[in-house]
């Protein structure tokens, strides 16, 4: 179902873009994905948060960069949703991870951490209060799927079992060879897979449903976006394209199979 209204522990929850310009940002993602904005103050000088909705439905974030990232690309990241995000915080060093910052209130919305798994993929723990994230989803223009780059598998998978108690199953795919899923209570809600190119660094992608992957391909081609990998087909799964927005942030786009696939 499009309408989502709790997640369990260890289910991807929420996206959300850092960027150096969130307007020229907000411009580009509205254009593509027909999403609406509001601006929530943050400072007294002028900075804001966008919460993104679609159709009254939260979708994701758009938020300005901290002093201290001032030159570095733009870049989506995930948040996972938690029960307790201070018992979860707590088991993250053991395990061999890094919490970043936090936990810490985001007024009454929730309470969250900023933390980095073993390989050094940044990722966001989310307990929900009065947000419970993104509420529409797995439809054109909202995240559908969410998915670890990682050099090392084995130990990034295991983190996140240690950490969440979530599971992770291997995938037959009709092209061959295997696929990681994440699984939360029986269901696959996100994936795993080692870098397809060099220099990649282990980071989460953030993927959003489309109906014409090559149209917005195009598109965002148009409204000043690049192509990091042309669209593609993966039996049983459908088109994908990897693309990046004006300020440098990496996405992908992802479209159903067509009935006759």
């Amino acid at each position: 179902m499009p309408k989502i209204d709790s997640y369990t522990q260890g289910t991807p929850s929420y996206v959300e873009l850092i960027t150096p310009d969130q307007r020229a940002a907000m411009t580009f993602y509205g254009s593509l994905f027909g999403w609406d904005y509001d601006e929530v103050p943050m400072d007294d000088q002028g900075g804001f948060y966008a919460p993104v909705t679609l159709r009254g439905d939260a979708v994701a974030g758009i938020g300005g960069q901290m002093p201290e990232l001032v030159g570095h690309p733009a870049f989506w990241g995930v948040y996972l949703a938690v029960d307790d995000v201070d018992a979860t915080v707590a088991k993250v060093a053991e395990a061999g991870g890094k919490v970043e910052a936090g936990p810490f209130d985001v007024m009454e919305h929730g309470r969250m951490a900023a933390i980095q798994d073993p390989t050094g993929a940044r990722v966001n723990l989310w307990q929900a209060k009065e947000h419970i994230g993104t509420a529409r989803a797995n439809e054109p223009g909202t995240p559908i799927w969410n998915e670890l780059t990682t050099p090392d598998l084995a130990t990034a998978t295991k983190f996140y079992s240690d950490v969440l108690g979530v599971s992770w199953e291997a995938m037959a795919m009709d092209g061959g060879g295997d696929y990681t899923c994440l699984v939360v209570d029986g269901r696959q809600v996100g994936g795993a897979m080692p870098p397809q190119m060099e220099g990649v660094p282990p980071h989460w992608n953030v993927y959003f449903n489309v109906t014409d992957v090559d149209a917005t391909v195009a598109q965002a081609g148009e409204l000043g976006g690049s192509v990091v990998a042309p669209a593609f087909d993966v039996p049983g799964v459908g088109r994908m394209a990897f693309l990046s927005d004006p300020q440098g942030a990496m996405f992908a786009l992802m479209a159903n199979p067509s009935a006759d696939a």
